[in-house]
C-alpha cells in the first residue's frame, strides 16, 4: 500500500525568504487552541479546522540560540536536504515584488514522494529583547512545475515560523502549519503523526544552528523594522 503515514506538517519545512508580510501573531492567544503534549522543553497545541478532519498544529518552544542565528538556520534553504526531514529536494523558482517562490519535494520513505511550491513571505521588527522574525507561506502550486508521475501534489499549505528574542542568546520560536498530505491516509493517521513528528523539526532546528556559520558577528538586517 502506497498511501502510508505522512506527517502532516512536513510540507511546510522550507521557509525560504522574501521581503514583506504581515507579521505573524504570537502564540499567547487562546484561539481554541488545546494541549496536545509537552516534553523536552516543546508544547504541541492542536485545534480543528474548519471543513476539514484534518487539524491544525502549532508548536513552542525555546532554541538555544539568538533569534538571528536560528532565523539563518530557516532560511538556509540549500542546506534543508542535509539537515531537515524527509527533505529530499528544495529548488527557489523566482523572486517577486513581495515573495519568493520555492520547489520541495519530500520523500518520508514509506509512501511515494509529495511535491508543492510555496509562497513564502518574511519581515522582522524591533522588540525590546532585539529583532523578532516572522517567516509565512502558503500554497502556490499554479505557479510551480506541473505534476509528476508517481509523486503526489500537496494542493494546500500553509504555516509559519515566529522566532521571539529570549534573552541574548535564547529564542522562543512558534511554529504553526495546517496543510492537507494528499494521497488516501485517514485522518486520525495523519492528525497522529502530525503532532509526533514536529519533534523532529524542532530536534533538526536546534542541532543546526549549533554550526558556527550561523553564529559569526551579527550582520545587519536589509528588513526595515514594521516593513
Amino acid at each position: 500500500m502506497k498511501e502510508r503515514i505522512v506527517p502532516m506538517f512536513l510540507f511546510a519545512l522550507v521557509s525560504i525568504v522574501c521581503l514583506a508580510a504581515e507579521p505573524a501573531k504570537s502564540a499567547d492567544g487562546n484561539d481554541s487552541w488545546k494541549l496536545a503534549t509537552e516534553r523536552n522543553g516543546l508544547t504541541i497545541y492542536s485545534r480543528p479546522h474548519s471543513g476539514s478532519s484534518l487539524k491544525e498544529f502549532k508548536a513552542v518552544g525555546e532554541i538555544a540560540a539568538p533569534s538571528r542565528a536560528v532565523c539563518e538556520v530557516i532560511e538556509d534553504v540549500d542546506a534543508y536536504p542535509s539537515f531537515m526531514p524527509y527533505m529530499a529536494e528544495c529548488r527557489l523558482l523566482r523572486h517577486e515584488s513581495d515573495s519568493l517562490l520555492s520547489y520541495q519535494r519530500i520523500s518520508p520513505k514509506v509512501c511515494c514522494d509529495r511535491d508543492f511550491t510555496l509562497r513564502t513571505y518574511k519581515t522582522s521588527w524591533p522588540s525590546l529583547a532585539g529583532l523578532v522574525y516572522s517567516n509565512r507561506w502558503e500554497s502556490a502550486n499554479a505557479l510551480g512545475p506541473a505534476k509528476k508521475p508517481g509523486v503526489v501534489r500537496v494542493e494546500f499549505c500553509q504555516g509559519a515560523w515566529l522566532l521571539e528574542p529570549n534573552g541574548s542568546a535564547r529564542t522562543r520560536a512558534t511554529y504553526s502549519v495546517y496543510t492537507d498530505t494528499g494521497g488516501l491516509i485517514p485522518a486520525f493517521i495523519a492528525n497522529h503523526f502530525s503532532q509526533s513528528a514536529i519533534w523532529k523539526i524542532f530536534a533538526a532546528v536546534r542541532k543546526q544552528v549549533k554550526q558556527p556559520k550561523y553564529n559569526a558577528a551579527v550582520k545587519p538586517t536589509s528588513i526595515s523594522a514594521g516593513n
